[in-house]
């Protein structure tokens, strides 16, 4: 088994340029922080990629870049490298695309208030989580806490994106080639942001200004990562719709689950939604079965 090599879009413009032909399999890959490259993430919570390990020589390009790389989906529009690397005629040919998209925009409608700054309300079709005087019966269990109207306008986003995504792919040289996407494990919701304090946490102070309940805290991020990993699922399903869609589910390997309360490293997470050097090991080589079993079956 290999480990994946990892290169960028400047490689293929390097004198001599990256010979992509030395590897048996050839991969796209864009992403959120789970694909960054920046070195503080790279030595934090590492990069998924890095994980990946294939029974024959298998290279990526990696577009997520050194940055925070893709804030949500739709920012896929203003990533010139990936979409030129996808869709332009002259294009190397992918057996594959590696994607991790979706968990930032979940984050951010799990944050949307439930009041504008000016105090006007939020309508519920626009957030994932219902204020005190709208929560269901206890007999919801924490379901009672989530806004199925909030759920149905984010999923139709992810269709769309995920549609036009797809599209893109169709209009290369790599039409109908595999797209590979990954579920996201579930964050325990608490005071773990970045250690430069640039960000986060994220879920934590979300979920105090809807005045969830704490003990419900860690169910209620269950709730959300496994409807989105339904969701994800329904539309590999659908063939017609989303062809060549293939997502792995990440809520089925086991994790060691961070301490609520924490506000370091803790389990297999450095922070509160990002996975440390054992959470993607575990996580990539379930991943790589996955993808590499796809791969077998084309090439």
């Amino acid at each position: 088994m290999d480990h994946l090599a990892c290169f960028t879009p400047a490689d293929l413009q390097k004198k001599p340029p990256l010979d992509l032909n030395a590897y048996h399999w050839r991969l796209l890959a864009q992403g959120d922080s789970w694909f960054s490259t920046a070195e503080a993430k790279l030595s934090a919570h590492a990069n998924l990629l890095q994980e990946l390990m294939f029974s024959k020589p298998t290279a990526a390009i990696n577009c997520a870049g050194q940055s925070d790389a893709l804030s949500h989906m739709v920012d896929l529009e203003s990533a010139a490298d990936f979409v030129n690397l996808l869709s332009a005629d002259d294009a190397p040919v992918w057996d594959g695309i590696l994607l991790s998209v979706c968990g930032n925009d979940l984050i951010q409608a799990a944050q949307t208030p439930a009041h504008t700054a000016d105090g006007q309300d939020v309508a519920l079709h626009l957030r994932l989580l219902r204020r005190q005087t709208e929560w269901g019966p206890p007999s919801q269990g924490v379901a009672r806490y989530f806004s199925e109207p909030g759920w149905q306008t984010y999923a139709d986003y992810v269709r769309t994106n995920l549609r036009h995504l797809l599209t893109l792919r169709d209009q290369g040289p790599s039409a109908g080639k595999p797209v590979f996407m990954h579920c996201y494990a579930v964050p325990m919701p608490r005071p773990a942001g970045a250690v430069d304090a640039s960000s986060g946490p994220w879920l934590y102070p979300a979920l105090k200004a809807y005045a969830l309940p704490a003990a419900d805290w860690a169910a209620v991020s269950r709730l959300m990562v496994f409807h989105l990993a339904q969701l994800l699922k329904s539309l590999a399903a659908d063939k017609e719709n989303f062809p060549g869609l293939h997502v792995f589910d990440s809520t089925t390997v086991p994790l060691a689950n961070a301490l609520p309360g924490s506000s370091g490293v803790s389990g297999d997470w450095h922070n509160e939604i990002h996975l440390n050097h054992s959470g993607c090991f575990k996580i990539g080589r379930a991943w790589s079965e996955h993808v590499g079993a796809v791969l077998s079956k084309q090439k």
